[in-house]
């Protein structure tokens, strides 16, 4: 009986130690998970800032440009009286739709790094993108009116 008893309590405590060994683990495990999506969040972050960086540039450069055109002398002939429309000038894209799509992409490319399901994650991660990248480029474009 006494075997018996010493028996039980030795299979209790090497069971409450293996169980023991596997929580730590799975603590470990979920502390390395946490890490590495707050990696890739910096790396997202770090990503936008580069993309806003290289904006502003081609900002700077655009208003140079516009400069050196104004600056341009301009010679009409008294002799000719035709008038022609000049062609329009292009819009193109607004720092919010700019915005947008570089975070739709980023956030699909970074989702479906970081989830197991890579198509549900690119999905998530692309819309949160476009969301952050659209609000971004409102911001960019209130800016430019307020200038």
């Amino acid at each position: 009986m006494k075997a018996l008893f010493v028996l039980l309590a030795a299979i209790f405590i090497t069971s409450c130690q293996n169980q023991s060994k596997e929580d730590i683990n799975k603590a470990k495990q979920a502390s390395i998970d946490s890490m590495k999506v707050e990696i890739n969040k910096q790396r997202v972050i770090d990503s936008m800032k580069t993309e806003m960086a290289n904006l502003q540039e081609e900002k700077e450069k655009a208003e140079e440009r516009a400069k050196a055109e104004a600056q341009k002398v301009v010679v009409v002939h008294q002799q000719d009286r035709t008038t022609t429309a000049a062609p329009a000038k292009k819009k193109g894209w607004s720092s919010t739709a700019k915005g947008a799509v570089i975070g739709a992409g980023v956030g699909a490319i970074t989702g479906a790094a970081v989830s197991k399901k890579k198509g549900e994650g690119a999905i998530i991660g692309g819309l949160a993108g476009a969301g952050v990248g659209a609000g971004t480029g409102a911001i960019i474009d209130g800016s430019k009116k307020k200038e």
